[in-house]
């Protein structure tokens, strides 16, 4: 069973948009598939050099407010993940799992668009996706087939907020690009 107190919580939509920034999802997958990120020149900008400098700037600042990466500059690495960054990594995962497999939003989705739509979805308000689940169609913006509601991606991010508290209290730094970052995946 999740913890709906987590979710129902007042800053979670506000945490589920940030934790949906493509940035932050590429950064947040890089480092846990190929580890921290060294203090090498160029380093940061080769594992990402599809993102522009901004979005990736942002990313790291929404990754280090929300507690999700350690960056020490005397370290050999620069960036790492924090446990609850790991932990993260592991959200992510079952949300683009479960996408995957219900072929959410569309067949050809990448990693990141898998994971945005999820979170997406998992922040529909619940009587809206049982609204769409008794009729078949979904009320929401979403065409998302709901009676394949992602209970194992709620139940991931349930657990996570449940252990990550300070998230809910964290503040996602301002940004002109967060928009545009909401909308281009990368």
């Amino acid at each position: 069973m999740t913890s709906t107190p987590m979710l129902n919580h007042p800053h979670t939509g506000r945490v589920v948009s940030a934790l949906s920034l493509p940035a932050l999802i590429r950064l947040v997958s890089e480092i846990d598939d190929n580890g921290p990120i060294s203090h090498r020149r160029g380093s940061l900008q080769s594992a990402f050099g599809d993102l522009t400098v901004n979005q990736l700037r942002y990313a790291i600042d929404v990754a280090r407010d929300l507690g999700l990466v350690h960056a020490d500059p005397q370290a050999p690495t620069r960036y790492r993940l924090s446990e609850a960054g790991e932990d993260l990594a592991g959200v992510y995962d079952v949300a683009a799992r479960w996408a995957r497999t219900h072929q959410y939003p569309s067949p050809t989705s990448d990693f990141v668009t898998r994971v945005q739509h999820t979170l997406k979805l998992l922040t529909q308000p619940t009587a809206v996706l049982r609204d769409a689940d008794r009729t078949g169609h979904c009320v929401s913006d979403t065409d998302a087939d709901v009676a394949l509601i992602p209970e194992a991606a709620k139940a991931a991010l349930a657990e996570w907020l449940q252990t990550h508290p300070h998230i809910l209290r964290s503040t996602v730094p301002p940004s002109a690009h967060a928009a545009q970052d909401l909308e281009c995946a990368a």
